[in-house]
């Protein structure tokens, strides 16, 4: 470990891995529990279970994550601050910014949307057929379309822009800092954890370590929370523009 290491480890206040994995997968745990509870309340009111899980990312997961970080800024700040609690704020140069992006959003679109459904189909067919229907968050067309346009502008919204930036804040700039003392592993705990914070897609987590691990690296490498959040938010909003178009491409 450099001189550099050794003083931002002094300088930010380390969690154990126990404190560091529960604040990790907490606020995760709970937006899945009041889904699962919202869901089939949803369903029965002729809604699809993808607007229950938004209502509970906007009920649960945005405001347990910034909530957090507020609380933290008042202790430290006695003010609703983050400064001293979101770290990792380094600049990068715009060309730094562009490379860094389209190289990992290429590669985080390949493993996600090429390399990784297949795996994922197979791990609903042979572990997780015994989900709900409901629980595989699909928009399928027998909701009317106005209410299936609805949930993909608000899935926009929340999944591509609100939702995105606030886990930044969260898992990059406040809780990977303050592991930081395990080097390298660092964003490998981080990525890995944050995958698996995704109760709600289990099939998911092995394709989400795969094509998060990188972006965290790089995040954690270059101390730019800024970087992580571009990816993040972009990658979510071509997702989210994709269902859209094909919401408005049915007839």
């Amino acid at each position: 470990m450099d001189k550099s290491s050794s003083e931002e480890h002094r300088e930010v206040l380390q969690q154990s891995i126990p404190e560091s994995a529960a604040l990790h997968l907490l606020p995760g745990a709970l937006t899945t529990l009041l889904y699962v509870i919202t869901a089939p309340l949803f369903n029965s009111c002729g809604y699809p279970s993808n607007l229950a899980f938004l209502v509970g990312g906007l009920a649960v997961l945005v405001p347990f994550e910034l909530g957090f970080l507020l609380y933290q800024g008042k202790r430290r700040n006695g003010a609703f601050s983050l400064d001293g609690i979101v770290l990792y704020r380094k600049p990068m140069t715009t060309r730094q910014y562009v490379t860094f992006s389209v190289i990992l959003l290429l590669y985080g679109n390949f493993v996600l949307v090429v390399l990784y459904p297949p795996v994922a189909q197979m791990l609903i067919q042979n572990l997780f057929s015994w989900l709900p229907d409901w629980f595989f968050l699909s928009l399928a067309s027998e909701y009317p379309r106005p209410i299936l346009l609805m949930t993909a502008l608000v899935g926009l919204v929340l999944n591509g822009f609100v939702g995105p930036v606030t886990e930044e804040l969260y898992f990059r700039g406040y809780l990977l800092p303050r592991i930081s003392r395990l080097n390298v592993w660092a964003p490998v705990f981080n990525a890995v954890l944050h995958s698996v914070y995704h109760f709600w897609m289990p099939w998911q987590v092995p394709g989400l370590i795969l094509g998060l691990l990188p972006a965290a690296f790089v995040v954690w490498w270059k101390k730019n929370i800024y970087l992580g959040m571009i990816i993040h938010v972009t990658g979510n909003v071509l997702g989210s523009v994709a269902t859209l178009a094909s919401i408005l491409s049915l007839t």
